[in-house]
């Protein structure tokens, strides 16, 4: 029940070691001309590694993470890293944000002032909210996972846990990627709890799993189906692997660095075909992810989510009561007609901007997108005793 602080303070000889390898990095061949098709490009990763090595500077993230308070507890036998941040406003809605794979809680701070201090960035302050940011069980500062199991419903009630071990009795969820299915599990974990779910990068709704969704869908709808199940068929790899034999993968991305940044660089590239490949992110907030993931040796834990995922079932969750706002970016391939076989979407918005990881790419957009969806829940929460 211990709620510790909690600060970063990564060993210099843990740099050192790190840049040493990056320069040590035994590089492979590659096919000319053939850009991104067989996976990562040898010529941008050469580019970026370099850049890791010469340009990147880990203390001054660091410090950047340093500057929100952080803490760790232990639920479920498992030790949860987070970041949380009270507003200034007393009546600010408490709001739980998961990120996915292959991210950090550092996806976040460009969302934190303006989502807990709305009226210092020139917003109505009645849209503040108290922000909890955890860390993923297995991921960066909460450290490897110790036992199976630590899949998306057991996370949702670990999340319930620590809601309620802060003291929140009434709050919202906001989610990306796997963020965005943990939100909404834990709106069904514990429905009296979550007054709302709001999700961008929602991965569970890009295609029928049957004859009978399928019959629900548009022909528009069954055209995006078809080319999300293609786009699917070619880049599935690495969720094949992860979900199958992590432990045989965590060798390499343990050992590597320039490896696990090729592994996890896959999904922080458009992979629109009528855009220019390229980082959509700063390179700096990539790298920062891809750090905190070597520096904890948590890049094979990491993977192992997938693992639990597909022990769990990769059926349509159940429907949930709790309302919900969707916000699709560029890149993201949810159909509203299979979403809402899942959950009560009240609230549903596209952008022409950002990305899979919105929070880095479409901070401005997500955070105004946030505001819209609660505006219309806000009425009693529980604050800390």
């Amino acid at each position: 029940m211990d709620i510790d602080p909690y600060v970063v303070d990564i060993p210099q000889a843990d740099i050192d070691d790190l840049r040493d390898r990056l320069a040590r990095t035994r590089w492979p061949d590659a096919l000319a001309g053939v850009g991104w098709e067989y996976g990562v490009a040898l010529p941008w990763l050469r580019e970026l590694v370099a850049y890791w090595v010469e340009g990147y500077d880990w203390r001054v993230h660091e410090v950047r993470l340093n500057a929100v308070p952080q803490f760790t507890t232990v639920v479920d036998g498992q030790r949860v890293h987070f970041l949380h941040v009270r507003s200034p406003e007393p009546d600010a809605v408490p709001l739980i944000l998961t990120h996915g794979w292959p991210s950090t809680v550092s996806d976040f701070l460009d969302v934190v002032g303006p989502l807990t201090d709305p009226r210092a960035h020139g917003a109505d302050p009645a849209d503040a909210f108290h922000l909890v940011v955890p860390s993923l069980p297995g991921f960066g500062f909460s450290g490897p996972t110790r036992e199976t199991g630590w899949g998306v419903e057991r996370i949702a009630r670990a999340w319930a846990e620590l809601m309620r071990r802060l003291g929140y009795d009434r709050y919202g969820a906001q989610g990306g990627d796997i963020g965005s299915l943990v939100s909404a599990a834990l709106g069904r974990t514990a429905p009296g709890q979550v007054l709302g779910v709001h999700v961008n990068a929602l991965v569970n709704a890009s295609a029928p799993a049957d004859d009978e969704e399928e019959a629900l869908l548009s022909e528009a709808e069954r055209a995006r189906a078809r080319e999300n199940r293609a786009w699917w068929q070619a880049r599935s790899g690495y969720a094949v692997q992860m979900a199958t034999r992590p432990q045989t993968l965590a060798y390499g991305l343990n050992d590597s660095p320039a490896g696990q940044l090729a592994w996890n660089l896959e999904w922080f590239v458009d992979h629109d075909p009528s855009r220019t490949r390229q980082t959509l992110a700063d390179r700096d907030a990539v790298l920062t992810d891809v750090t905190v993931l070597w520096l904890t040796s948590t890049a094979g834990s990491a993977a192992r989510l997938y693992r639990e995922m597909a022990a769990d079932g990769w059926g349509r969750p159940a429907p949930s009561g709790v309302p919900t706002g969707v916000a699709v970016f560029p890149g993201d391939r949810a159909l509203r007609s299979l979403a809402e076989r899942s959950h009560r979407i009240i609230h549903w918005s596209e952008f022409p901007r950002g990305g899979h990881f919105a929070s880095l790419q479409a901070p401005d957009l997500l955070v105004t997108d946030v505001r819209d969806f609660f505006r219309t829940l806000r009425g009693h929460v529980g604050r800390p005793g």
